[in-house]
């Protein structure tokens, strides 16, 4: 249900994003001058509706990453109360009860003592009873790319 909020929440930052990208971005032809790098291409797909979507999911995946990034660098200071660089599992939970707060019906309450702890323990990587901007980024992120799959 976690996936489907971050998921949620981070789709509302993507669109007018991806709206923006996907109008000024222009396709580039390869370099044939000599010594210039050859980047490797992927096989043409015999099916161009397919390759069209595996080439949008994967810039979605990549673009999704980036905005959990950008939100987690732009909001972490506001959560971290005690201005120590790190999240502590209270700080966390207040932040992960206010994303719960703006998600749709249907999902996790805000609150949820237990979930807050299960969620810190699996986004503390490195078992230090706080999170770094890494960790909640690398835990945010996985969440909305497994909710999208």
């Amino acid at each position: 249900m976690l996936k489907q909020l971050f998921l949620a929440s981070a789709m509302v930052v993507a669109v007018p994003a991806l709206a923006q990208d996907g109008a000024t971005t222009k396709p580039t032809a390869p370099s044939s001058a000599p010594g210039a790098a050859s980047v490797p291409q992927e096989p043409a797909s015999a099916d161009p509706a397919q390759a069209a979507a595996t080439t949008a999911n994967a810039q979605a995946a990549a673009t999704t990453t980036d905005q959990v990034s950008t939100i987690v660098n732009a909001e972490f200071a506001s959560y971290d109360k005690d201005g120590n660089g790190t999240l502590e599992k209270v700080e966390f939970a207040a932040w992960m009860d206010a994303l719960k707060a703006k998600a749709p019906a249907g999902g996790d309450k805000p609150g949820d003592t237990k979930w807050n702890d299960a969620a810190f323990a699996q986004a503390d990587k490195d078992k230090s009873t706080s999170l770094t901007r890494e960790e909640l980024t690398g835990f945010l992120g996985a969440s909305v790319k497994s909710g999208a799959d």
